[in-house]
């Protein structure tokens, strides 16, 4: 007979060979595994090292071989703010059509609109700009006979179009480029909802109210005013009279002075001055999703009622007569025909009359 003493022995002998043969293995496998995934990943970082070197070596001789192609290419100045960039576009797309040529933006056009708008045309690289010869051709803000056959097949147009007799022939292609993006369209209607509220059948009448630096380059520079509170009282009015259910959508860079000067008496005006959803986009977006318009001064408010197409009110002959921005400037090229003008009050630009 065995001894149980020495069967418990041989059985824990076993269990220990068992155990140190298992913690082998796993110990094998362990390193293994950690060669494995280290030659996994060093591949990886090596793929991903190739792959950079050759995009940058693609890049690099890219911008070597980049020529300008042969059929021309029209491009145009990107400068001002968003209702100046808006009229330098329009105005590029329907010359560059008019004349038969390919137009391209330039990258900081691209970075104004593109955000806001559905814009289509391409965008010319920095790599194919500056290797092009440019024929500069300035235009003035209205339309000349001339622009109908601008010679060149490389030309670079300048200043501060923003009329719509370089595009208005064209105008719902102009409508269509100046398309929102869905997200931007949500929130100005989900405004115009909220303001609008419980009432029934709302006509939404869009207020820009321009100040910033008008307030003195206007009659500083061009001899000129900006809307009062009489004009904005008057143009509100008419509104009023015609329409039922009237509400008013202001947006404004002097909100302050709008709240303050706009006549709210009836409940009906609502000011667009969230600071979580208040921008340039934004405010021109409520604008246009507007049924009518009232502008005050500056291609902003243009913007807005042109693309809103509704009834627009502006401020008509607010510069005195030899001031040096109708050397710039036209009044009949820069508002429709059917828009309704009210003469701004220009009293203020006149010398004091002293009393005996």
């Amino acid at each position: 007979m065995v001894h149980l003493s020495k069967v418990c022995a041989w059985r824990s002998k076993r269990l220990l060979v068992l155990s140190l043969f298992f913690c082998s293995i796993i110990f094998v496998a362990i390193i293994f595994r950690a060669q494995l995934r280290y030659g996994v990943a060093s591949k990886y970082l090596q793929f991903i090292q190739n792959v950079t070197m050759t995009l940058q070596c693609e890049t690099e001789k890219d911008s070597e071989s980049v020529k300008p192609p042969a059929k021309g290419i029209w491009s145009m100045n990107s400068i001002g703010r968003l209702g100046n960039q808006m009229g330098e576009y329009a105005t590029l797309y329907a010359l560059a059509k008019l004349n038969g040529r390919q137009a391209s933006i330039l990258p900081a056009m691209a970075n104004y609109l593109s955000p806001i708008f559905k814009i289509t045309l391409p965008t010319l690289r920095d790599s194919v700009r500056n290797r092009i010869h440019w024929q500069g051709y300035g235009l003035h803000d209205w339309m000349e006979d001339q622009y109908r056959s601008i010679p060149g097949d490389y030309v670079m147009l300048s200043g501060y179009p923003c009329s719509w007799t370089f595009y208005h022939h064209i105008r719902e292609e102009i409508l269509r480029e100046f398309t929102f993006h869905d997200f931007i369209k949500d929130q100005a209607n989900a405004f115009l909802r909220r303001i609008g509220g419980e009432r029934k059948n709302v006509t939404y009448v869009g207020v820009h109210v321009r100040r910033g630096d008008y307030i003195h380059v206007m009659p500083d520079v061009w001899k000129g005013v900006i809307a009062d509170k009489k004009y904005l009282d008057t143009a509100m009015a008419y509104f009023r009279n015609k329409y039922k259910n009237v509400v008013f959508a202001v947006t404004s860079n002097g909100m302050d002075w709008s709240k303050q000067n706009i006549n709210n008496s009836k409940g009906d005006v609502f000011f667009s001055d969230d600071p979580k959803q208040s921008s340039p986009a934004n405010d021109i977006a409520i604008l246009a999703h507007c049924n009518h318009t009232i502008m005050t001064v500056g291609t902003f408010g243009y913007w807005a009622g042109y693309l809103a197409g509704g009834e627009t009110i502006y401020l008509a002959n607010f510069t005195l007569p030899e001031s040096p921005f109708l050397k710039l400037f036209k009044y009949e090229a820069a508002f429709l025909p059917q828009w309704i003008g009210i003469p701004a009050d220009l009293s203020p630009l006149l010398p004091k009359q002293t009393s005996n």
